[in-house]
């Protein structure tokens, strides 16, 4: 069997957290799951080897195994095999390495009926710069598979109840005695009769048809902190679907995009922005108003100040995420050049130029304005 190397697949190296695992397996199994990528073989390939990764390196026994044989799919022992390679494929040959080694060439096949974690979901919710920035608390609706509240999850209809399988006592399986080549061989097979479950309903609940489960609409508050950022995620742990059979509830995956401002811009939790001045401002200084998230505040303008400076405004940024402090904004100044002049600005403006020493259209056809002033040219 060809080396994997799950870690790889995953993008990840060795010693990952769960954590690092879970994010970075939910990340690829939604780029990769075969309803976004209808027909495309590679990608429906690619989703089955993530999710083999997965299954090793989020069980805690498996990845221990695996961690200490490296990349061969436990080729180390026979015991220790719990790839994604399924010897029932093999036909009774699968049953006959079951029945000898307890099921460890099973590939990972789980025994039916037994409790099941519930499927984790995700939502979007959309917000604006500032409730990104300052936090905000938004109200959410999901459809999700609870417990059925008319059975309360049994499956079967109130004043009755599920019985005992017969043919599998409860146990979900069966031993099934087979002739091989070999001899007889003795193995453990899922029970044709409850599923796998060791239960049967004979009359199944009218609400949930037998499932135990329904499903329901809910509305969910999240607490959104602040400096939140776009594509940020936030985990409501226990808000997924509900387990199965007693098993835990899966997660909530709340996704955040957030709006672009007309003014801001974001980078980290600093901000930036352009202001912009007159020419007579940049030039003698001003005191100008300069908007922020908080509010605006007055800045002054020191006299001679050039196109593209740049001033900060400290503290008035982007609240760091569960932390003390904010980040500080940028404020770019953009000297805003007259486009067209009355005859009195046009005037003013030459004075202006020739006194410091410039010459003007103007002055190049009629001689120096200021040297016939003084009387220097006639």
């Amino acid at each position: 069997m060809a080396k994997k190397d799950y870690y790889e697949i995953l993008g990840l190296t060795k010693g990952a957290s769960d954590d690092d695992i879970k994010k970075a397996f939910r990340k690829l199994a939604i780029q990769y799951h075969p309803d976004k990528n209808k027909g495309d073989k590679e990608a429906e390939e690619k989703f089955k080897e993530i999710n083999e990764a997965y299954q090793v390196l989020s069980d805690p026994e498996k990845k221990s195994q695996y961690d200490q044989f490296g990349t061969t799919d436990f080729q180390g022992g026979f015991g220790g095999y719990e790839g994604g390679f399924d010897f029932s494929d093999l036909g009774g040959f699968g049953d006959i390495f079951d029945s000898f080694f307890g099921g460890g060439f099973s590939g990972g096949r789980k025994r039916k009926g037994g409790p099941e974690k519930g499927a984790d979901m995700e939502v979007t919710v959309k917000l604006t710069f500032e409730e990104a920035v300052f936090g905000i608390e938004k109200e959410i609706n999901i459809n999700r598979n609870e417990g059925c509240e008319t059975c309360h999850g049994s499956g079967a209809k109130p004043g009755t109840s599920a019985k005992t399988c017969d043919r599998c006592g409860g146990t979900g399986q069966v031993r099934v005695q087979r002739s091989t080549p070999l001899g007889s061989f003795v193995s453990m097979s899922t029970c044709d009769k409850c599923g796998g479950k060791g239960k049967l309903i004979a009359d199944p609940c009218p609400t949930c048809k037998g499932s135990g489960k329904e499903r329901k609409n809910r509305k969910i508050k999240v607490n959104i902190p602040a400096g939140v950022d776009n594509d940020n995620v936030i985990p409501l742990r226990g808000q997924g679907e509900h387990g199965a059979n007693g098993g835990p509830p899966g997660d909530l995956y709340v996704n955040l995009k957030v709006a672009a401002h007309p003014v801001f811009k974001r980078r980290g939790f600093d901000i930036y922005m352009d202001t912009h001045v007159s020419f007579g401002q940049a030039t003698l200084g001003a005191e100008v108003k300069v908007p922020t998230v908080d509010g605006d505040v007055k800045y002054s303008i020191p006299q001679g100040t050039q196109p593209g400076t740049v001033f900060r405004l400290k503290g008035k940024g982007v609240p760091r995420v569960n932390s003390a402090g904010r980040g500080d904004q940028y404020v770019n100044v953009v000297v805003d050049v007259p486009k067209t002049l009355n005859e009195k600005q046009r005037e003013t403006l030459r004075l202006f130029m020739e006194a410091c020493g410039e010459e003007t259209e103007e002055s190049k056809k009629s001689g120096s304005f200021m040297g016939k002033i003084f009387g220097k040219e006639k």
